[in-house]
């Protein structure tokens, strides 16, 4: 069976997560792969395995996912992390939510396998990111969504902005302001690819940095 959805992976060195993550996605979906300038081979990597290319030179999470929604073709888009720290074969419940009508965007809510798996500064910025969200749009959330599934058309209307980490929380309060169903779905949180490293959360400084942008992304 063909899904109408493609898989974008917004990757900046992530070539060591990428053969065990691409063999866990679904049958039919296909698999874009975004690299923001990466210097481990991602991109053929990627290629060798089967994935679509996109290079996005201009830095930043918001910018890659950006470059994956226009250049992809499927009438439903997912974005997952390309660290090997997420399962795509858990990507279907969500797509369902979606395709079936019953949301307009269904997002991953990660469990994290171990408490090591996540850092404590994650885990913080998470938790003070989510209630934030909460206090100023309503959506009651219990994560920062690193994985969302909607129709792409729906997706490129919103009109989001940001080219950093704020891309995820202007991707909530815009769906918010447009009257969007959002529903939130359990995954499985899996310690990242060995040889990887997390822009966020592998760092206090990453953490901070996506907390500043997250100011500039809820006003």
């Amino acid at each position: 069976m063909v899904l109408d959805c493609e898989l974008i992976l917004p990757c900046r060195n992530e070539a060591r997560a990428l053969p065990a993550l691409l063999a866990r996605v679904p049958a039919g979906m296909s698999v874009l792969v975004v690299d923001n300038g990466s210097t481990d081979g991602t991109a053929d990597v990627a290629r060798g395995l089967g994935a679509s290319v996109v290079v996005e030179h201009r830095p930043g999470y918001g910018a890659a996912v950006q470059a994956g929604v226009a250049a992809a073709r499927a009438r439903y888009v997912a974005v997952m992390d390309g660290d090997g720290s997420l399962d795509p074969a858990e990507l279907l419940p969500l797509l369902e939510h979606v395709a079936g009508g019953r949301a307009t965007m269904a997002v991953g809510r990660r469990r994290p396998v171990t408490r090591a798996t996540m850092s404590w500064h994650a885990k913080v910025f998470n938790v003070v990111a989510a209630w934030w969200i909460g206090r100023r749009t309503g959506m009651r959330l219990h994560d920062i969504p690193s994985v969302r599934v909607t129709r792409r058309a729906d997706l490129l209307a919103l009109g989001v902005r940001d080219l950093r980490f704020g891309y995820p929380v202007e991707v909530l309060v815009r769906a918010h302001r447009a009257g969007w169903s959002v529903v939130e779905h359990d995954m499985t949180y899996l310690p990242r690819a060995e040889g990887t490293t997390s822009k966020v959360s592998g760092s206090l400084l990453g953490s901070a940095r996506a907390a500043h942008d997250l100011v500039k992304a809820l006003p």
